[in-house]
């Protein structure tokens, strides 16, 4: 199997655009990162994992990060083009996959990229539904207290103390 290669950041004067190719992974590519040292951080997308590679301060990591742990694919418009992301709920860990101006280029990558990693497409306009609301109130609110889950619950209505042969005794004024 061969191994993919792109740059995620392009040369001075260089006009290609970052385009991987979702049906021949693994794909390893540079992409930008502003918090790494020189600003390069390096992708390898396989079809169950991704690995970022960067170093911060001097130091040398590697994340592996499965591809399940990931929202979506989303497409989002730069200033003068489209770019589709993985998106992860840690925005540091979200991954350039396409830049393109031609839009049908864009949705059939689009689509491809969600096939492949199995994941779901993401509105373009980053709105998302709701997420349901919390309950407010506590699983232990209904339990009974402390002490009295000590205590048994007595029997009102049935005879408790009142044996057969004996009899009842009660008071007189």
């Amino acid at each position: 199997m061969r191994r993919q290669l792109a740059s995620g950041i392009n040369p001075a004067g260089s006009s290609r655009a970052l385009r991987l190719d979702p049906l021949s992974l693994p794909v390893s590519f540079n992409a930008h990162d502003a918090r790494a040292d020189g600003g390069v951080r390096q992708i390898e997308l396989h079809r169950e994992r991704i690995v970022l590679r960067r170093a911060v301060h001097g130091i040398q990591m590697a994340v592996k990060v499965r591809v399940s742990d990931f929202k979506g694919v989303a497409l989002r418009g730069t200033d003068d083009a489209q770019m589709l992301v993985l998106v992860h709920r840690d925005p540091s860990l979200t991954i350039p996959l396409c830049v393109s101006c031609d839009t049908d280029e864009i949705a059939t990558a689009w689509q491809m990229w969600s096939d492949v990693f199995g994941l779901p497409l993401l509105p373009e306009n980053g709105t998302r539904e709701p997420a349901p609301r919390r309950r407010r109130r506590n699983a232990v609110h209904a339990r009974r207290p402390k002490f009295l889950v000590r205590r048994r619950v007595g029997d009102l209505l049935g005879p408790a103390s009142i044996h057969r042969g004996e009899r009842e005794i009660s008071a007189r004024d």
